[in-house]
């Protein structure tokens, strides 16, 4: 998904550079043994890492030192700058750490480190004795890595009712649907990682019950499994539209990569399309089918896409933007019935159609966790170490429905970077790490050349502030209520979208400090 060799830039650091060149608490890009390395300065430390990011290549030097830690500009992730291991998602491996020397008011990189080792877990009657996630998106796979990382050598099992391997799903919407990025890029990992790594990856693997009381699993085809901890990551099912015709097959939805691969295949012969949803799955799947030069109609019930989630003003630019692209909306409305060649909306209005994609909505998956008596309301009920009602048993993405310490209350969020790091974090706690989960919220959009990403969660505000330009593709949103400051979005200022993150954690932990103190 990046480029393995990028032209190496700056100084060679095994000759040696000034420590005057790197800020306090700065990073300096160059090269060290063939490879572009980053400094970064911690204090009186001086760090030497790989200088791009593990999930898309992203540069880290333009991305944000927070203490001991380098978070990559683009998607969030962060890592170690000690030994280089992923602390957040959507990383998919460890950066390489090099040695310092400094000497004579200079820093020399020497050495490449050998990769950190998995950590240690020591035995202890909690410890469980074998694993199971059911569900094989990005908090599963994540699950399962950071196992193996914190160094779990029991028995661990993923079961996936998908037919591939878990994938790039954000990609599904974008690169891949627009014919600019292989299906290779697809799998996060390969077939032969999993064995690599002694994870036991079964797919087209679906489960029918849950009895908590024994621990056990029974599968669709009537075989059982037992469990000593168990991570429910099902996800989230699209909404289905319950209008004659949705089953036809030239309609289709878009969750899983045989989604994907089969609306692409349909997309690279059809000329006309109707998208019926007006949310970031539609407008990315918009923006992707129009990149193929196919007309595309969009209908959707509200007014101004995106406003809930993003405001007007926003909102009627993303409108724009579409429309600049050659995109129809018909809003205020939806479909009504779909035919084999078009489709007739509720106010009547007839849209030639060879191919319909519907996007209006996902719900959680919460099917099995109900059959396990599960406490559940509008998602899976988990505490602050995305622990269920249940002993052992967990629940990370989609489902999960946490207490938010930012707003008091419960939330869930449907984001895939959100999903891998409650995947990361349950992993802890299943090993007995009690780790909170408490990161905030990141999504990204890409539609053209407009690139969004929204930190933070606003459900709703009574305030939006923008400075600079939607229309430049150069600003930030900042949202309140009550002169609260609850969410950031930034189009193409990265850097400022992680301050603003970073912002966001310091308010969190401050409000839960100040709870504590009048506890």
């Amino acid at each position: 998904m990046s480029d393995e060799n990028p032209p190496l830039e700056g100084p060679d650091f095994g000759a040696g550079v000034a420590l005057a060149d790197i800020a306090g608490n700065g990073m300096l890009l160059g090269h060290a043994q063939g490879e572009a390395v980053l400094l970064a300065r911690h204090g009186s430390e001086i760090f030497a890492v790989g200088a791009t990011c593990t999930h898309y290549g992203a540069p880290l030097c333009d991305g944000l030192l927070v203490g001991d830690t380098v978070r990559c500009p683009w998607h969030h992730a962060a890592f170690s700058l000690r030994t280089g291991e992923v602390l957040r998602a959507p990383a998919l491996g460890p950066i390489a750490c090099w040695r310092v020397e400094q000497r004579g008011g200079k820093a020399y990189v020497t050495s490449k480190q050998a990769d950190a080792p998995a950590r240690a877990v020591a035995a202890t009657p909690g410890q469980p004795e074998s694993i199971v996630i059911i569900g094989g998106g990005t908090a599963g796979e994540a699950a399962a890595i950071t196992l193996r990382r914190e160094g779990y050598r029991g028995p661990v099992t993923l079961l996936s009712a998908d037919a591939a391997p878990p994938c790039d799903r954000p990609n599904l919407s974008k690169n891949f649907l627009a014919g600019t990025a292989p299906a290779e890029w697809l799998a996060l990992r390969s077939p032969e990682f999993f064995a690599e790594h002694h994870i036991e990856l079964r797919l087209n693997t679906r489960v029918a019950r849950i009895d908590t009381a024994k621990r056990q699993l029974q599968l669709a085809d009537g075989s059982m499994l037992t469990y000593g901890a168990l991570l429910l990551a099902t996800g989230a099912e699209p909404v289905r539209l319950p209008i004659p015709g949705a089953d036809l097959p030239h309609v289709h939805y878009l969750r899983t990569q045989a989604d994907g691969e089969a609306l692409a295949r349909h997309a690279q012969d059809a000329r006309r399309v109707v998208v019926i949803g007006a949310s970031f799955i539609g407008l990315e799947v918009a923006a992707s089918l129009r990149a193929r030069n196919v007309q595309v109609h969009v209908v959707g019930l509200e007014t101004c896409p995106m406003e809930k989630i993003l405001g007007t003003q926003a909102g009627n630019f993303i409108r724009r933007l579409h429309e600049q692209h050659g995109v129809a909306f018909h809003l205020g409305t939806s479909a009504s019935h779909i035919a084999a060649h078009e489709v007739t909306l509720q106010n009547g209005e007839r849209l030639p159609a060879d191919l319909v994609v519907i996007g209006v909505g996902v719900r959680p998956a919460t099917a099995l966790a109900e059959q396990a008596g599960l406490a559940v309301e509008r998602g899976v009920l988990v505490d602050e170490y995305l622990q269920t009602s249940a002993a052992g048993v967990f629940a990370a993405g989609d489902i999960a429905s946490w207490p938010d310490r930012q707003g008091g209350e419960r939330i869930r969020v449907e984001h895939w970077v959100v999903a891998g790091r409650q995947g990361q974090t349950a992993a802890r706690n299943m090993l007995g790490r009690r780790e909170r989960y408490d990161a905030v919220p990141f999504f990204w959009t890409e539609q053209y050349d407009f690139a969004l990403a929204y930190v933070g969660h606003a459900k709703d505000w009574d305030q939006v502030d923008i400075d600079g330009s939607l229309d430049a593709r150069d600003c930030t949103l900042t949202y309140r209520r009550g002169g609260r400051k609850l969410a950031v979005a930034v189009v193409h200022r990265d850097l400022e979208g992680l301050r603003a993150e970073v912002e966001l954690e310091r308010a969190r932990d401050a409000d839960a400090g100040a709870a504590r103190t009048v506890s």
